[in-house]
Formats: structure tokens, sequence, C-alpha cells
């Protein structure tokens, strides 16, 4: 087998894009809505009334994540970002798993959003009084129905992915306006008129229960910042790589805006136990406690559009991270296949979804959606925060001579990133040792520490038994030299529109 990358059409990597372009790609994937309507209640069942606090620390070492992310990406703007940075500056090996963890974590994440969709669908039906279809009684906390409602969505979705980034941003630069519309008024008039008193103990790290609940905390708010990165993923369709960055940095700020708007408007109006305890439905329940029918069904709707515009966000990086990876010959062929009428990997996009589809089916095992979301959230986040790890210490070492030619720059560039590292990878084997001791035995529950735990293994074994096939089956050049096929080809990111 010869050295040759796959070739690839020329309109895949026209410029289309702009900086409010990346920012709705970004703001998508990130899905604001549906982390404050869904991950608040979550992370408050581990950290109590203390979600501005765990927001706050959880921002510092993905700040410095994502500087590492800005400045690699102006030297080298590539689809695979992290897959090639990582792979040049670290080790091949370690750059295919950030690639292959990157790709797992979000086919996990768009089968636990399908069953979101489904859920914030059945419940807006229940809200306009359907409550059965049938013989069949409605349950929106069903992982069941919630999953084949979902996937419905998804593959809407995934279809008009396959139009391109342009469609795709459009559309979801409308539903962006609806969500933060909808979303800055209700927690605006919350934390305005909430029945419980603001505290500044909810701002205090030290008063969360215990270390284990801090850093499982933490990474289930790293979970909810995870996306921003989106913006990175589609730098070869944008006008000049600085949008991407901005694109990045400008979806990060905002979310955490918005995160602690939503963390002091759901504590002032929502109690301790309301809050852990209605998973998939607390952002219906906190419109029901501020207004009646049928504006309390407002922040519903933003949460199914908040879901339907993240499984699209979901699909489109995704599918070009494994265009960049098929590029080497680390994947297959069919990943690099561009849709001679969309200029875009259609295939890969349409294989994205088909793989999410699969995935959501098989969490069928775990019957409560709640269970579902909370199982998938902490696996996630784990190896996000190992993905995101790799990446700031790769922007270390790329950059480590700044420290003797700048030490200002080199701060920026070296010790912010590689602090951040140290952080998240502490936090992840920290969590990871808490739920190995957490049991004795195995089961498929998300009260299981040993479930827990061998989900985000699976994940991280899977990456390296694929790597192994890469190098020693499909023989890729990428393990010689960690470099993508274009990591060094500007005039790629030059083609004229």
């Amino acid at each position: 087998m010869t050295d040759k990358p796959y070739t690839v059409d020329p309109p895949e990597l026209r410029k289309s894009l702009g900086v409010l372009d990346g920012v709705a790609v970004a703001a998508s994937s990130t899905a604001a809505t549906t982390s404050i309507g869904i991950g608040l209640g979550v992370t408050a069942g581990v950290v109590g009334l203390h979600l501005p606090a765990i927001m706050l620390l959880a921002f510092l070492p993905v700040l410095g994540i994502a500087g590492a992310y800005s400045r690699l990406n102006r030297v080298e703007p590539n689809a695979g970002n992290g897959y090639v940075w990582v792979g040049r500056s670290l080790n091949p090996w370690l750059g295919f798993l950030v690639g292959w963890v990157n790709i797992v974590a979000t086919v996990a994440f768009l089968a636990y959003t399908t069953a979101v969709t489904g859920s914030a669908m059945l419940q807006l039906a229940g809200e306009a009084g359907v409550h059965r279809v049938g013989g069949l009684a409605l349950d929106p906390g069903s992982t069941a129905q919630t999953t084949a409602v979902g996937i419905v969505v998804l593959i809407a979705v995934t279809l008009t992915a396959v139009t391109g980034i342009r469609t795709a941003a459009r559309l979801q630069t409308g539903l962006l306006v609806f969500e933060y519309v909808v979303l800055l008024g209700f927690c605006g008039y919350g934390i305005v008129t909430g029945p419980h008193p603001f505290s500044l103990s909810w701002f205090d790290p030290f008063a969360i229960p215990s270390a284990t609940a801090l850093a499982q905390g933490l990474l289930l708010s790293v979970f909810c910042y995870w996306g921003f990165e989106a913006a990175f993923s589609v730098n070869e369709e944008v006008r000049e790589p600085r949008d991407a960055s901005r694109a990045g940095l400008i979806t990060l700020v905002t979310m955490l805006g918005l995160f602690l708007l939503g963390s002091v408007a759901f504590q002032r109006v929502l109690s301790e136990r309301e809050l852990a305890g209605h998973g998939a439905e607390g952002l219906a329940f906190f419109g029901d406690r501020l207004a009646a029918q049928p504006w309390a069904a407002l922040p519903l709707v933003a949460l199914m559009f908040s879901a339907m515009a993240s499984l699209q966000a979901g699909v489109i990086p995704t599918a070009r991270g494994m265009f960049a990876m098929s590029r080497d010959r680390t994947l297959g062929p069919v990943w690099a296949r561009v849709s001679p009428r969309y200029g875009t990997p259609a295939a890969g996009t349409l294989l994205i979804g088909a793989m999410a589809t699969a995935v959501a089916v098989l969490a069928l095992v775990i019957p409560r959606l709640a269970d579902m979301i909370m199982a998938t959230v902490n696996a996630v986040g784990i190896v996000v925060a190992l993905s995101y790890a790799l990446t700031a210490l790769a922007a270390a070492v790329r950059f480590r001579a700044l420290l003797r030619e700048d030490w200002r720059q080199g701060v920026r560039a070296v010790v912010l990133p590689a602090l951040s590292a140290s952080a998240l990878l502490g936090l992840g084997g920290y969590l990871g040792w808490s739920f190995y001791t957490s049991a004795d035995h195995f089961e498929v529950s998300a009260d299981n520490g040993w479930f827990l735990l061998t989900t985000p293994l699976a994940m991280i074994a899977s990456g390296f038994a694929a790597a192994a096939w890469a190098k020693y089956v499909r023989r890729s050049p990428y393990f010689r030299t960690g470099a993508g096929t274009d990591a060094d080809a500007p005039q790629l990111l030059t083609t004229p529109n």
C-alpha cells in the first residue's frame, strides 16, 4: 500500500463561514439550554446548591484548553484539530486516541440527546393534552418511547447536515435566537421572583460535600462546556482561521454567562430536592413554577429546539473529524468521500447518524431515562477531559520555546495549558478511582461505580485497538509523523469560492 493520501474534491474546502456562523455551530454543539435544563439537575444531585461555584471552577481549566485550541489553530488549522496537533507534538498513538474518543463520545452524546429530544416532544404532547396514542400511554421518562421519537428527529437533522454547513448554520442561528430569548426571559424572571433567598454560599466551592462530589461535579460541568471546539472542526470552511478561534472563545464566555444565570435562577426557584429530582423534565418544571400555560411551555419548546440543534451540531464536526482521519488512512476511505453536489462528507455524515441510532437502541438496556442520562454524562465527561488534557499538553510542548523567548507569552501558551491538563487528568483519575472503590460487583446501573468506570475505559481501549489496526493493517503514514495529510498545505485553505 502506498502512502498516497485519499483525495477529496475542492468544494469541501471552500471557505464560506464567518465568526457568527462558527458561533452558531459551536453554541448549538454546546447546547446551553439542554445543559441548563438537564445538566444542572444532574449536577445538583452531586454538589447540591453549589451550581454557580462548580460552573465557575470548571470554566478555569476549560478556558486554558480554549487558549490551547486557539493558539494551535493559528499555526496549524486542520479539520482534525486535536487528532493532528497531539499526533504531531506528543505521539501518533495519543493523537489517534484523541480523535477516536471524540468520535465515540459524540456518538454517545447523540444517542443521549436523541432520547432527550424525544422526551421534550412527549412532554409537549402532554402539555397539549395528548397523553395516549392508541392504547399506549405516553411517558416522557421512558427510554424506549423517547428514543423512538428522537430517532425520527435524528434522521431529519442528519439529512439536513448533509446539505452543508451554511444551511445547518442558518437553521441553528434561528433556533439559538429563540432559545436564548426564552432562556434569558425565564431565568431573569426567576431570579427576580424566586421564593428561595439568594445566598453567597452558592458560590463557595469549599462548601461542596466531599472531594468526590467536587471531582464528579467538575467533570459534569466540563461536559456542559463541551462543544465550544466545534468551531475549530469546521475551520477549513471559514474565511479566516482566526474566525474559528474567535468563535470558539466567544461561545465559551457566552456559555459561562448563561450557566451562571441558569444556576442562580434554578436555585432561586427550585429547592435542592426539586432540582435533583426532575432530571430530563427539570426545565418544564421550572417553567410551570414561573408561568401558567401556554407560556409555561416556552422553556420546553426551547429545550426541544436546543436538543435538535445539538443533534445536528454533533453530527457536523464529528463527520469532519473522521474526514480528516480518513485522509491519513487511519480510518477507511468512506469517511473521505465528498458529495459532488453538496461538497460535504455526506457518506460519513449519514454513517454517524446511523451509528448514533444504533447506540440509542442499545441504550434501551437502561429503562429509565434519568439513569441513562447520568451514565452517559459521567462516561463522556471522563473521556472529554482526557481529550482536552492531551490537546492542552500538545500546545505546551509545541510552544515550550516561548518560555525562553517571552515569558508572558510562555505563561499563556505553555504554563496555563499544562496546568489545565494536569487538573483535568487529576480529576478524571480521582473520579475513576472513586468509581472503582464504590462497588464490589458489576451491574448495568447508573448507581454502579464499576459500570460508570467500565464505559469510559471501553471507549479508550477501543481507541487503542483501532489505532493498532490503522498502523499495522492500513499502514497509515500518520503513525510515522503524526502530521495530517494537509497540515503543511495552506493552499487547501485558500481555495477560492
